[in-house]
């Protein structure tokens, strides 16, 4: 038999009104792929806390190739061989991408060096990234590649994925694979973490099902179907999304001649952009991560204000250089990229971050109707099943996917006539992330005009009536989704669609 490389026993570990993790145990064998499956707030990411040691358990025993340890911290942990690729990135905006990564390393390599290897080792994987560029340049899908990276460059002996393809695209999923691939036939375990079914059923051995805190079966995915894993997860199928044709209405949103200066030396600049949206359709815009997705929705929700008069319409008001606030009054609502920092505050409470984009908790002269805020964003967290301590739970103590959800729900449940929203569903498991599907096209079937920013094609093409695609600061023109491809839209997140357009084969709309 062979010995397992980690063996967890009655691992349980508590916080004020949850139970996180409660008896569990699991088993990892070398050179295997084991994935942890689990609704959010399941326990899942708070169980790989403990394994890298960013967080004590209560109780129970870990074992690390058949001996006891006890892991007080990430850097006892790296010592092990034990690596982490976290959900919510921890890199310091302020350095570089080397610097980032050297303050995981040996000292003693001087920065020239750990810059070379980060290089090496971004190209070997397909993972692009400069070493000198300053993480704060970096959009989410850039930061998730130093995480991976940086993971890597330690040669870990077990390797723990916390959603890590969550903002990568489908070519860079299948080559992060073929590393996965590679690492566990050298040896390396890996711990694997995602809501995404068809991974798990791909890469991983074993999966292990959490709910609620405690471990609900074993199985082997690559027997599975979706539909089955998805019942062991949740309980249940997620549901099917109802849709309806398109009954379109006015133009909400019109974007024309939109070009705007990158604001650091490694951004992108918007150049031409130019489109519209209509009330009761909903129109998604892919893309391949820090291609200037970022830019181009500071533009339309106000937090970038440098348009030129005339670029930016909301209805028949001019809105180019109109701050959030206005833009906001108007019926403009958006949901960010950044769920923490900018979809909400970390260190406030759902309760008062549901303050940041509704107005009607504060009453006359400015008081605020504390108990209005605090039912509505209990009924938010009732209506999307958010697992949290109640309103007044730090946002920062949510999981990600429990904060995605409660973020969305704060936002489509302000009636927007328009909605802008970067990658909807980023870690959340599936039957949240259809609930948060079917909400947009009730949004839309509504009368509202929808914009998605989203990564995750197969999401676009269940939801969108339209499809863009953004490459290198331009964006194509709109196609119809129902005659889109997802080699086509591949191709033109090359962007090829001038050519694409000349060869015949698409049917673009201006």
């Amino acid at each position: 038999m062979t010995t397992p490389l980690l063996s967890l026993q009655g691992i349980t570990k508590r916080y004020p009104g949850v139970v996180a993790n409660q008896d569990v145990s699991l088993t990892v064998l070398p050179g295997q792929a084991h994935a942890v499956l689990g609704e959010n707030g399941a326990g899942k990411s708070t169980l790989m806390k403990i394994i890298y040691g960013s967080v004590k358990p209560d109780e129970g025993q870990i074992l690390f190739k058949g001996q006891p340890v006890s892991i007080r911290n990430p850097q006892e942990a790296r010592k092990l061989g034990i690596s982490m690729v976290f959900q919510h990135f921890s890199l310091f905006d302020t350095l570089t991408v080397a610097e980032n990564v050297w303050l995981g390393l040996d000292k003693s390599l001087p920065l020239a060096e750990v810059a070379r290897r980060i290089e090496a080792k971004a190209s070997e994987y397909g993972l692009d990234i400069e070493p000198q560029r300053p993480v704060h340049t970096l959009s989410v899908g850039e930061m998730q590649r130093v995480e991976i990276i940086r993971a890597l460059l330690s040669d870990p002996q077990l390797l723990i994925l916390d959603e890590p393809t969550s903002v990568l695209t489908p070519q860079a999923v299948e080559k992060l694979f073929v590393t996965l691939r590679q690492l566990a036939a050298s040896g390396c375990a890996i711990l694997y973490i995602s809501h995404k079914l068809d991974e798990i059923r791909a890469l991983c051995h074993n999966c292990t099902v959490m709910r609620g805190g405690k471990v609900t079966g074993q199985v082997d995915p690559r027997l599975e179907s979706n539909a089955s894993l998805s019942r062991l997860m949740i309980g249940a199928e997620p549901p099917r999304l109802e849709r309806h044709a398109a009954t379109l209405g006015e133009v909400a949103l019109t974007v024309r001649g939109l070009d705007l200066a990158r604001q650091d030396p490694f951004g992108v600049s918007l150049q031409g952009i130019g489109f519209q949206v209509r009330c009761g359709e909903i129109v998604g815009i892919a893309g391949v991560s820090g291609n200037g997705q970022q830019a181009l929705m500071a533009a339309l929700s106000g937090e970038d204000t440098r348009g030129k008069p005339g670029t930016i319409h909301l209805f028949d008001e001019d809105v180019s250089q109109a701050g959030p606030g206005w833009r906001r009054h108007l019926g403009l609502h958006s949901v960010p990229e950044e769920r923490l920092g900018r979809g909400a505050v970390p260190t406030m409470s759902l309760a008062q971050n549901t303050l940041l984009t509704r107005r009607n908790a504060v009453g006359p002269g400015g008081w605020l109707r504390v108990h209005g805020v605090q039912a509505m964003a209990q009924a938010l967290i009732e209506q999307y099943k958010v697992k949290c301590g109640g309103p007044k739970a730090l946002a920062k103590s949510l999981s990600g996917g429990n904060l995605q959800k409660f973020i969305m729900g704060r936002e489509i449940d302000a009636s927007p006539k328009v909605l802008l929203v970067s990658q909807p569903t980023w870690g959340v498991d599936v039957g949240a992330a259809a609930q948060i599907r079917g909400e947009l096209l009730k949004l839309r079937d509504a009368g509202c005009a929808v914009l998605v920013v989203s990564e995750e094609l197969d999401e676009l093409f269940e939801i969108s009536d339209r499809l863009m695609v953004m490459a290198q600061g331009r964006i194509s023109p709109s196609i119809p989704a129902a005659q889109a491809t997802v080699t086509q839209i591949g191709i033109w997140m090359s962007g090829l669609w001038d050519h694409d357009a000349k060869a015949g084969g698409s049917h673009v709309q201006a």
